[in-house]
């Protein structure tokens, strides 16, 4: 596994992390739809895309007519 994945999977991880510790503590509720969904989203496409190595907007950019310069995303 490559740096460039494990800091994915670790920034996800933070990510993740932090909602979950400011939910625990009761600062934030997130049994009601929010923003904060989004957030939590995107760390848990940030451990996915680190330990598959797949990234869903790579597709999207490719359509969009930009090239890949072999850095993060390469599937």
């Amino acid at each position: 596994m490559s740096i460039e994945r494990i800091i994915r999977i670790m920034a996800g991880a933070f990510i993740l992390l932090s909602l979950g510790l400011a939910h625990f503590t009761g600062q934030i509720d997130l049994a009601r739809l929010s923003w904060l969904w989004f957030t939590a989203f995107i760390g848990l496409n940030l451990v996915q895309s680190g330990i598959t190595g797949f990234c869903p907007p790579v597709l999207l950019l490719k359509k969009l007519g930009f090239k890949e310069a072999g850095g993060a995303c390469t599937k």
